[in-house]
């Protein structure tokens, strides 16, 4: 099959790879659709310790498909059918599984290779996190379960409630579903961005009250506040871009009572200071969401396949498997929210 590989950072490979054997309880996905995601631009730039453990690796991990092959044991899925896999699956039995936290499986393998014509699914992914599709529902669509998995998960455990006003910094596909989860639970939401395409999409996708344009606003922690009620500062302030100078300044756009949701991971090693008194006084909660579990995977899937997602407007464009490398490029400078890639 053609396949993409990635060798190491700004070294990914469009070449024939050999479809590997099935083993018990796998199946091989003839992939349909797959997504560009801006953990793979990470990737790409500068290598990943938790989703690349050896090189040459598998490329890509949010796609949709039809079941090619099923390995010995599979019963929840026949050849033929259409299905959307999660990058990963919990355990069930270690620590963090037996106390529910199955996203911090101490087993949790993270499943790539979304960038190919098949990529062979591990036996635990297709037994708890494969879903079929409903049939009205298009592979396009289903592609985006996995990034919006990270989403519903983030918004349920904030616990958002109806008539809060939410504020979100970083407007890159994950802070658009976070704007647009939020405006569904019924919160006032104000997004601030830079990007022209991500703030056309913040009207457009996401619905927010209102969207701050950063580069005419470059004082996010005053321009929030003017939203919200008697200036105090936002219900709930949600940091989707992954950088500890914007984990500090969106702690200061909060509300006392507020809660503070550090969604965006920064790099390995990072360290951020806060302001104790106003955090301990201010009754400030601060939070943090890492990926996703097979319950919030389904509920990702219901969103989809109900339209109150509506997933394909962040789809700026369409590319064949061989312009991954194009796409990855496009992301860094800024160009596109998501590429969908047809092998």
């Amino acid at each position: 099959m053609k396949a993409v590989l990635f060798y190491g950072p700004q070294d990914i490979r469009y070449e024939d790879v050999r479809i590997k054997p099935l083993s018990k309880g796998e199946i091989l996905v003839k992939v349909k659709s797959a997504l560009t995601c801006g953990t793979d631009v990470k990737t790409f730039r500068r290598g990943h310790p938790v989703l690349i453990k050896k090189v040459p690796s598998g490329f890509g991990h949010e796609f949709s498909g039809v079941v090619e092959k099923i390995g010995e044991g599979v019963d929840n899925v026949k050849v033929g059918d259409r299905v959307v896999c999660a990058n990963s699956a919990p355990c069930g039995k270690c620590f963090y599984c037996r106390h529910e936290e199955y996203n911090l499986c101490e087993h949790l393998d993270l499943l790539n290779g979304a960038y190919a014509e098949y990529i062979v699914v591990p036996e635990r992914i297709v037994k708890k996190n494969t879903l079929i599709l409903p049939d009205e529902l298009s592979f396009d669509k289903a592609a985006f379960c996995e990034p919006l998995a990270n989403v519903v998960h983030g918004v349920e455990r904030t616990n958002i409630k109806p008539g809060q006003t939410v504020g979100i910094i970083g407007i890159g596909p994950i802070g658009l579903m976070f704007a647009r989860l939020a405006k569904l639970k019924g919160a006032n939401t104000i997004v601030a961005g830079r990007n022209p395409l991500k703030l056309k999409m913040a009207e457009e996708f996401a619905h927010a009250d209102e969207i701050i344009d950063l580069k005419r606003y470059p004082n996010p922690e005053k321009i929030f506040k003017e939203f919200t009620e008697e200036k105090k500062g936002l219900d709930v302030a949600v940091e989707c871009v992954g950088l500890p100078e914007i984990w500090e300044r969106i702690f200061s756009c909060v509300r006392p009572g507020g809660t503070v949701h550090f969604f965006g991971g920064c790099k390995s090693g990072s360290t951020v200071t806060f302001d104790t008194t106003r955090m301990h006084y201010g009754d400030i909660k601060l939070m943090s969401v890492f990926h996703h579990t097979p319950k919030y995977f389904r509920k990702a899937l219901d969103y989809i396949a109900s339209g109150d997602v509506e997933v394909e407007k962040l789809i700026t464009n369409t590319l064949a498997l061989r312009d991954v490398e194009f796409a990855m490029k496009q992301h860094i400078e800024g160009k596109a929210i998501k590429f969908l890639i047809k092998p």
